[in-house]
């Protein structure tokens, strides 16, 4: 078969991506705290065949919340919990932290939900170095050495956790009277520097044997962890070529560990405002952003070499700033922000392109995000897309119902699930418990 993409949607706060989606016309204010709302978002992306969802999480609270929502669910376990008693085919991936967690505790969780989903649940395996969650565990933050090397004794007690019940340990016989083979239920006595458990779990194999793991980051510590125990990585590059050669490293990562390449797909993000045309999508676009563009202003100013005045939102550059604007060398966003601003867009319209946004925007009809997802996935910079919208209420829809039918057209993109677990639906080998091939 001729290979497809994948496609996740970034689950957060119920209201959208974008600082301003609570406030749009038609959104509710209050769907920060609606498990409706969420489970409905759900249900949408699951309709448009998308194969996960993707949770980030943050153990703090961040941002301006004078005016601003918070970015995160109100918990990733519990909401994915809830979603999937309504959903029957999308995956689930939620961020667990290795750095303010236990093995046995977050072991038990996420085997719970691949339960309670029936093999559809995904772990974002992610250190913690923020000191603001620190702080809220009453913590300092770990030498950045000492939180991979918790990492990776983390994730190795938690898969062998998640397979100290045997396949077939649980019997469930009624007739006979026996509930569990006790002798395939066995403790894993693992302890390494910083973590250790003596097991087992008091739950069985899910449909896909154990949670799928996940890992979102850089680095080289990052693809080290990738290349050893991910089946998804959820990438943040900005340019085609960024995107290439970290898929390119990552696959060379995988290898290095024993593992064939193929078995983990990069997944690089994608903020999406799909509207008719491209003044509709930049107008929604600056609709959302609101007075927080005045204050990006300088930001766009240090990516070009320039003094940007706030008061000329609504002007373009001058043929003297742009003969002087120099992009930053070290910021790959900037060459195609010197492109966007010299095409004669105002300061708004340049801004309200994404051009300081840490993933493309596509700001207009659905072709363009198709065409987008084509070159990349085309040209070896993906293998799918996790995707952002501007505003889970409509566009999710806006997406499923105007860019979907036409990956599906170019026979890039499914049409219907093949699989009903999350492992089966990223082409991800069987596994339960540690990986045996794994170099230690």
């Amino acid at each position: 078969m001729t290979r497809q993409m994948t496609i996740g949607m970034h689950f957060g706060n119920g209201y959208g991506s974008q600082p301003g989606a609570w406030r749009m016309p038609g959104v509710s204010p209050t769907a920060y705290t609606s498990v409706d709302a969420m489970v409905r978002h759900a249900q949408a992306a699951e309709r448009g065949k998308f194969q996960f969802l993707f949770v980030p999480d943050f153990a703090a609270l961040m941002g301006d919340v004078e005016t601003e929502s918070p970015m995160i669910t109100m918990d990733p376990m519990m909401v994915l919990a809830a979603v999937a008693r309504e959903t029957q085919r999308i995956g689930m991936v939620a961020t667990g932290s290795t750095t303010f967690n236990e093995p046995y505790n977050l072991a038990r969780q996420f085997k719970a939900l691949d339960l309670m989903s029936q093999g559809r649940a995904g772990w974002n395996a992610v250190p913690t170095s923020d000191p603001a969650a620190a702080a809220n565990y009453g913590r300092q933050v770990l030498p950045r050495g000492e939180r991979y090397e918790r990492l990776h004794e983390f994730i190795q007690i938690v898969q062998a956790l998640w397979g100290s019940w045997e396949q077939g340990a649980w019997i469930h016989d009624q007739a006979s009277g026996r509930f569990a083979d006790a002798a395939r239920i066995k403790p894993i006595h693992l302890r390494g520097r910083h973590v250790g458990s003596r097991g087992p779990l008091p739950l069985p194999p899910s449909p896909q044997g154990q949670p799928v793991i996940f890992q979102a980051g850089g680095g080289g510590n990052g693809l080290e962890v990738a290349g050893r125990y991910a089946s998804g990585v959820i990438g943040a590059t900005y340019t085609i070529e960024e995107a290439r050669a970290q898929r390119t490293a990552l696959r060379d990562a995988a290898q290095r560990a024993g593992r064939n390449p193929d078995e983990v797909k990069f997944f690089p993000g994608l903020i999406t405002t799909i509207a008719a045309d491209r003044r509709a999508g930049l107008d929604r676009r600056i609709a959302l952003t609101g007075r927080h563009f005045a204050q990006r202003v300088g930001y766009l100013g240090q990516m070009l070499g320039l003094h940007l005045d706030p008061a000329q939102l609504d002007q373009p550059l001058s043929a003297a700033q742009l003969a002087s604007a120099r992009p930053s060398p070290g910021d790959p966003r900037s060459p195609h922000a010197l492109m966007i601003a010299r095409q004669g867009w105002s300061v708004s319209d340049v801004l309200a392109h994404g051009v300081i946004d840490y993933h493309p925007v596509i700001a207009g009809p659905a072709v363009e995000a198709a065409d987008h997802m084509q070159e990349w996935f085309e040209a070896g910079a993906a293998d799918g897309f996790w995707i952002s919208p501007d505003v889970y209420d409509d566009g999710i829809d806006a997406f499923v119902d105007g860019v979907v039918p036409i990956l599906q057209d170019r026979g890039l993109f499914h049409r219907e699930y093949e699989g009903s677990t999350l492992r089966e639906h990223l082409g991800a080998p069987a596994q339960y418990g540690v990986d045996s091939r794994l170099k230690h």
